[in-house]
């Protein structure tokens, strides 16, 4: 049985023993003359029942899932011969790959020898067996735990007690796991970019004012300087996402105190969703409406005033992503601001306050956390934008100030060093990882100077 049509099975035993659990507790109840005599209402029984037939069979199930393929590979390569198993690791992998690949009826380069296609025919037994085995695992362990909670389905049983302490093993399961994928996600980038700066020094990444990261494969290659400064590509992301936030920030803003403090009902009730329309554009859109409208009236306009302006610039990528990130920082700040107790404004009208002496210095400093929030989730929505920059402000890595020349930022050039046929050893490759890693840090770095700002103003309030 596929991982597929196991968990559709899974999930047909999971509403049968819904099913067979609430029946049970109603058949309980028209014996003892009403659902008076459970402990609890007959829902509960069944969801009792069906947690006990999901919850083990998918720890099983998941478990296999995260195992199986290095079980498998492991018993496989102890299968070939003992020349194949004494090969480096990287030509190892080469054939096991061909094994797969051969198993999987993909392309094989090479030939394939008898041996090797042996060892595909092993793999694909041992790959149909452990299969068979999981399901019957699972199966059987979804089944067991339908019976177990059946038999014990009685009056005094307390189902919702029961359900509820394992909703709450499994939030905690779920924030667990949250935390530990970040915790992963971090320590893999670090572990590719300390092999980076094994090769480029940290100060030479750090301090560097040239991004030229073309490596030479062959030792007569030109056209390859290999300079990892990061400087360059650093400010060309705060200077596009600098552009962006003065844009969003001030229109955002306004745009929410007007909605949630003067305008009417009826008018906000339309202007709302259709300033969130913004938040559903795909940036690719954006993309061509910042490359196709916007760079060419800017270059227009600095023509015309005899400025040079490049066909590329960080004006129109930083102006358009401004306007495509207005929707983070007004909607979010008009819930913030709606969320304000009326008491604190009605305390400041009875003191004889106009409204915008109340907006400015009572409904805005008691929604700043929100606001605050609303803010930095827009820069690193800027931060991390990648399609407007690439068909706006070009892929340059300058190191200018000046809002009229192409640069470039870090996401773009990591997508950049990571596309193409360099080996991912390479210098090249890795830099991409010590890029996450320094953007990592430096939104990081935001996060701390919000909860900062936040806990400041918010003491004032409680």
């Amino acid at each position: 049985m596929s991982p597929t049509h196991l968990l559709f099975t899974l999930a047909l035993l999971t509403l049968t023993g819904f099913y067979l659990g609430r029946r049970k507790a109603f058949g309980l109840c028209s014996k003892a003359g009403g659902p008076k005599v459970l402990h609890s209402r007959p829902t509960y029984y069944g969801a009792l029942t069906a947690l006990w037939c999901a919850l083990p069979a998918m720890i099983v199930f998941v478990f296999w899932l995260g195992f199986e393929s290095s079980v498998i590979t492991h018993i496989m390569i102890l299968d070939l011969d003992q020349e194949i198993q004494g090969l480096p690791p990287d030509r190892l992998n080469l054939i096991v790959n061909d094994i797969r690949n051969l198993v999987n009826g993909n392309i094989v380069g090479g030939t394939i020898s008898p041996a090797i296609r042996a060892t595909a025919d092993h793999y694909q037994t041992l790959r149909a067996t452990s299969h068979a085995a999981v399901s019957v695992l699972v199966v059987s362990l979804a089944i067991a735990g339908i019976l177990w909670v059946w038999t014990r389905i009685s009056p005094a049983l307390r189902a919702r007690n029961h359900v509820e302490a394992m909703i709450k093993i499994v939030l905690i399961a779920c924030s667990i796991l949250a935390v530990f994928t970040t915790i992963g996600i971090v320590f893999s980038v670090l572990y590719e970019a300390v092999r980076f700066f094994k090769v480029i020094p940290l100060n030479e990444f750090l301090l560097g004012l040239e991004w030229s990261p073309q490596m030479a494969i062959r030792a007569d290659q030109v056209g390859s300087s290999g300079a990892f400064g990061a400087i360059p590509v650093f400010m060309g992301t705060l200077l596009i996402s600098a552009i962006a936030m003065c844009v969003a920030v001030p229109i955002g803003l306004m745009s929410a105190i007007y909605l949630s403090e003067y305008a009417g009902k009826g008018f906000r009730n339309i202007a709302k969703p259709l300033l969130e329309i913004l938040a559903g554009i795909p940036t690719v859109v954006y993309g061509f409406f910042a490359g196709l409208v916007v760079a060419p009236a800017i270059r227009n306009a600095g023509s015309s005033l005899g400025l040079a302006v490049s066909s590329e610039s960080a004006l129109a990528a930083g102006l358009v992503m401004g306007i495509m990130i207005i929707p983070f920082v007004s909607s979010l700040s008009d819930d913030v601001i709606n969320a304000v107790p009326q008491s604190l404004r009605d305390g400041a009208y009875g003191l004889g306050s106009t409204r915008s002496e109340t907006i400015i210095r009572v409904v805005l400093p008691a929604a700043l956390p929100g606001i605050v929030g609303g803010v930095l989730l827009a820069v690193s929505r800027a931060i991390g934008e990648i399609m407007i920059v690439v068909m706006a402000a070009g892929l340059s890595a300058n190191l200018t100030l000046n809002p009229l020349k192409t640069v470039t930022t870090v996401t773009v050039q990591i997508v950049t060093l990571l596309v193409g046929d360099q080996e991912f050893d390479s210098p090249k490759t890795l830099a991409a990882f010590a890029l996450g890693l320094m953007l990592f840090m430096v939104t990081l770095i935001l996060n701390v100077i919000a909860l900062v700002v936040v806990r400041k103003y918010r003491e004032q309030y409680e």
